[in-house]
């Protein structure tokens, strides 16, 4: 389920075009959370995307990475308002985090090609 909308599952069909449409509405961060406790973060900047899987709150999780990309990218807008800045290596391309979170809400898991790194 998405945190902040409607309480009901989004199944991985679904969950592209809620995305999208966050982004059309200017929602650049979106929080996904199953029913086993799991949290998915999805931070845009609309090019790239930082993709987060937590197993629990205190988790310190896994992300999605770019092992060949270089510089940083800044308009990581949080719902704070927060404006965060990342290396273009610890984000991907919006189309590959689509891509991303669509196997992970379908499956539990990242894709067997995916470049991923554990933060704990």
């Amino acid at each position: 389920m998405i945190n902040d909308t409607d309480p009901g599952p989004v199944s991985s069909a679904l969950v592209t075009a809620a995305l999208r449409s966050r982004l059309t509405h200017g929602q650049l961060e979106t929080w996904l959370s199953s029913s086993s406790g799991r949290l998915l973060g999805f931070v845009t900047n609309t090019e790239r995307a930082m993709v987060m899987l937590f197993d629990e709150g205190d988790d310190p999780g896994e992300h999605a990475v770019d092992p060949d990309a270089a510089g940083s990218s800044d308009g990581f807008v949080l719902r704070n308002g927060q404006n965060d800045e990342y290396p273009d290596e610890d984000t991907v391309p919006i189309h590959e985090a689509l891509r991303l979170v669509e196997q992970i809400v379908g499956t539990g898991c990242w894709p067997a090609d995916a470049h991923w790194v554990a933060d704990r």
